[in-house]
């Protein structure tokens, strides 16, 4: 059976978490700080903070921008659990908007329209690693008659006096828009080091903070740093000098630290992040290629004139299909000894989300390009002669399905 997205862990990454193990350091320590630095440096961001999930980070952004009771916050309905339960975690409630019929990538148009008095922030997915349309975006939360609707009720959003954008980028770092990459993009992203991530720390991820002033990055990383600890205004690192050992709990946090265990894992995988980059661009190019010759196939959008994805997934889609056609296509897959997957299955259409009122039927194209998608096997040690064997695969099941 050829996997559909299994980690690549070989002797580099054996070595750097032995070494960490030996060094006494095996929670936020000294590996975790410069796999901060590292990351900053290469995304282009202002600062960056470590934890231990993207979810985490999502959800403390929203906490310290006071998103609570009565506020809304947009995001597409074509994303996974995560991005919406944050929320709802937060009190406010969630308003979905459709996708974009090309790219999967959230519809600025739709989220126009979504926009209330009530908006307090906008949550972007970067939908296997293809940036959103970030300069229309930003443009939009920045436009005078929309700034005007905007209600500021904490001290970050009268100092931020718009609506924030916190993007979902997840599947994307390492994807470039207008020549920069994620992490640089917008207010505020949230990376993924999940085990199936293009770049894993085993389970991880990390805010990238880009906020513009009067608010000021450094202050923030400073202070998320105690919300996410505790609300301790020490960590392990400060607390071992000489004499430093009292603390104080400033506030009633949380526990979302990154691990120096994990950040060994990410200070590897970030130092050969090209290699990684360049491989994936090539098994999804051979997809493009091998695909492009039959009718049925839907190609994704890698690349166009101003953004190019990270290669974390490759969603083919089946034209002038139904769902159940779909599902029979992935099992005829399988039966061929290759496991894909499908990203996502829209939140609206999960029960808890159901029992809420929301209705796929309002979103069409997120349920159209979801009941026509599958993912196919992208990870670094997929090898050429599997390549063929998932593209046969793919062509075979289609071809006896339609």
């Amino acid at each position: 059976m050829i996997p559909f997205s299994p980690p690549h862990i070989d002797q580099k990454i054996i070595d750097e978490v032995t070494t960490a193990l030996k060094s006494g350091w095996i929670t936020t320590g000294p590996r975790t700080k410069d796999f901060e630095k590292k990351l900053t440096a290469y995304t282009g961001s202002k600062s960056t903070l470590c934890l231990n999930s993207a979810t985490a980070g999502l959800e403390i952004i929203l906490r310290w921008y006071g998103v609570g009771a009565g506020d809304e916050v947009i995001l597409p309905a074509y994303t996974y659990s995560a991005t919406a339960n944050v929320v709802v975690h937060c009190g406010a409630k969630v308003i979905f908007v459709d996708v974009n019929p090309d790219d999967f990538n959230i519809s600025v148009t739709e989220i126009e329209k979504a926009i209330t008095s009530r908006t307090k922030v906008i949550m972007p997915v970067d939908f296997g690693g293809y940036p959103c349309d970030y300069n229309k975006i930003n443009h939009l939360v920045n436009r005078l008659d929309i700034k005007s609707k905007f209600v500021a009720a904490t001290d970050e959003q009268k100092n931020l006096n718009r609506i924030l954008v916190l993007s979902d980028a997840a599947h994307s770092i390492g994807a470039t828009y207008d020549g920069k990459l994620t992490g640089s993009l917008t207010d505020v992203s949230v990376f993924s080091f999940h085990a199936v991530k293009n770049l894993t720390t085993a389970e991880g991820g990390a805010i990238a903070l880009n906020l513009p002033e009067p608010l000021n990055n450094d202050e923030i990383y400073k202070y998320l740093c105690v919300k996410t600890l505790h609300g301790q205004n020490k960590d392990a690192l400060a607390k071992m000098q000489k004499g430093n050992w009292k603390y104080d709990i400033i506030e009633a946090g949380y526990k979302c630290n990154m691990t120096d265990l994990s950040a060994a894992i990410g200070l590897i995988e970030l130092a050969r992040y090209s290699d990684t980059l360049k491989r994936r661009k090539e098994i999804c190019e051979a997809y493009s290629s091998a695909f492009s010759e039959y009718d049925w196939a839907e190609i994704p959008v890698l690349k166009n004139d101003i953004a190019e994805t990270s290669y974390h997934l490759y969603p083919i889609r089946i034209k002038n299909i139904t769902e159940h056609q779909r599902d029979a296509i992935i099992q005829k897959i399988f039966d061929a000894d290759v496991s894909v997957n499908v990203h996502f299955i829209p939140v609206p259409v999960m029960s808890f989300y159901k029992s809420m009122g929301y209705d796929i039927k309002n979103y069409p194209i997120t349920y159209s390009n979801f009941s026509r998608e599958i993912s196919l096997p992208v990870f670094f040690d997929l090898t050429n002669e599997q390549i063929k064997l998932i593209i046969d695969a793919v062509v075979g099941a289609v071809n006896k399905t339609i």
